[in-house]
C-alpha cells in the first residue's frame, strides 16, 4: 500500500516542502496583499524583497516580528520541488524568461494537485482497514498522473474538476473512519457544530468534538482550547488564530501543517505523527 501511495504518516516525503530542491517559488510566483500577514503588496511573478540570489528568505527566523506572518503558515504540499525539479528539470525560473512565465503559472497548479493528494492520501488510510481501497487508489493515482503533466497542459488544467471527482471519494471516507466513534450529539445537550458553520469566535474550550464534522467551517479565532477533535473531520476548516492550546487533534481527520500553522498553540496540543509543532506556538 505504501509503495503505491507513498504517503505513509508521517513519511509523506513527496508532499512536504524541501524548501532546499526549490527555486523559491512560494516567495516569487505567488502574490501577497497586504493584509495582518503581509506588510505590503507584492505582484504575482516578482520575487519577494527578502529572497537573496540563492533562493532562501534574508529573514527567515524573523518573519512573523517583520510582519511576514503568512510565510509561515503557507504550505506547499512539496509543489515547490516538484515543479523545480521534476516539472521543469532542474531549470529555473532566473534561467529564461519563458521558463519563469511557465513555471509561475504551474506552481499554483501542482500545489492544489498535491493538497488533494495529501487528501486522499489520508483517506486511503481511514479505509484501508475495512473496506476494499481500489477506488481511493484509482483517485489518488489519477490525480498523482495530473500533476506530471507537462506545463502547457498544467497551465490548462481545470482543478476545480479534480476535487469534484473526489469529494465523495473524502466524505465516505470520512464517514467510515468516524462511523465507529460515538457521535457528539449524544454527548452534548447544546448544539454540535455542522459542516460549513460560522465558528468565529466561537466558546468551544474543553468541548468534545469526537466524531463529529465541521468541514468547511469558519473558525478563526475560536476557542477550542483543551478540545477533543479525534476523529472529528476538519477538511478546509479555517483555523487562523484559533487557540488549541491543550486541545487534541492527534486522530483529526484530513488536518493539514496549514492549518496547524494558521493556529495558536501550546506544547500540551496533541497532533498526529509527522506533523510538526510551529516555532510561533507557546512552550
Amino acid at each position: 500500500m505504501g509503495s503505491r501511495t507513498d504517503v505513509d504518516r508521517g513519511d509523506r516525503a513527496d508532499l512536504r516542502a524541501d524548501c532546499s530542491s526549490c527555486f523559491g517559488l512560494c516567495c516569487v510566483a505567488l502574490a501577497f496583499v497586504k493584509s495582518s500577514d503581509f506588510p505590503h503588496d507584492k505582484p504575482a511573478g516578482e520575487p519577494c524583497v527578502n529572497l537573496d540570489d540563492h533562493d532562501a528568505c534574508r529573514i527567515h527566523p524573523g518573519l512573523r516580528d517583520r510582519g511576514f506572518k503568512g510565510c509561515t503558515v503557507f504550505d506547499c504540499f512539496g509543489a515547490g520541488q516538484k515543479v523545480s525539479q521534476r516539472t521543469f528539470a532542474g531549470r529555473s525560473w532566473r534561467d529564461d524568461p519563458q521558463v519563469s512565465a511557465e513555471m509561475f503559472a504551474a506552481f499554483p497548479v501542482v500545489r492544489r494537485l498535491h493538497e488533494l493528494l495529501w487528501y486522499l492520501g489520508e483517506a486511503i488510510e481511514l479505509v484501508q482497514d475495512n473496506r476494499d481501497p481500489t477506488p481511493w487508489l484509482d483517485a489518488f493515482d489519477e490525480v498523482r498522473r495530473l500533476s506530471d503533466l507537462e506545463p502547457h497542459d498544467l497551465a490548462g488544467l481545470d482543478v476545480d474538476a479534480a476535487y469534484d471527482s473526489a469529494r465523495g471519494l473524502l466524505v465516505e471516507a470520512s464517514e467510515i473512519a468516524r462511523a465507529a466513534t460515538e457521535p457528539a450529539s449524544h454527548r452534548h445537550s447544546g448544539r454540535v457544530p455542522e459542516p460549513g458553520s460560522d465558528l468565529v469566535g466561537a466558546k468551544l474550550a474543553g468541548a468534545d468534538l469526537s466524531g463529529a464534522t465541521i468541514r468547511g467551517s469558519v473558525a478563526i479565532a475560536a476557542d477550542l482550547s483543551g478540545a477533543s477533535l479525534r476523529r472529528c473531520d476538519v477538511l478546509g476548516v479555517d483555523l487562523r488564530d484559533a487557540d488549541l492550546s491543550g486541545a487534541d487533534l492527534s486522530g483529526a481527520i484530513y488536518l493539514t501543517q496549514m492549518q496547524v500553522n494558521s493556529a495558536r498553540g501550546d506544547a500540551r496540543t496533541a497532533l498526529p505523527d509527522g506533523f510538526e509543532r510551529p516555532a510561533h506556538w507557546a512552550s
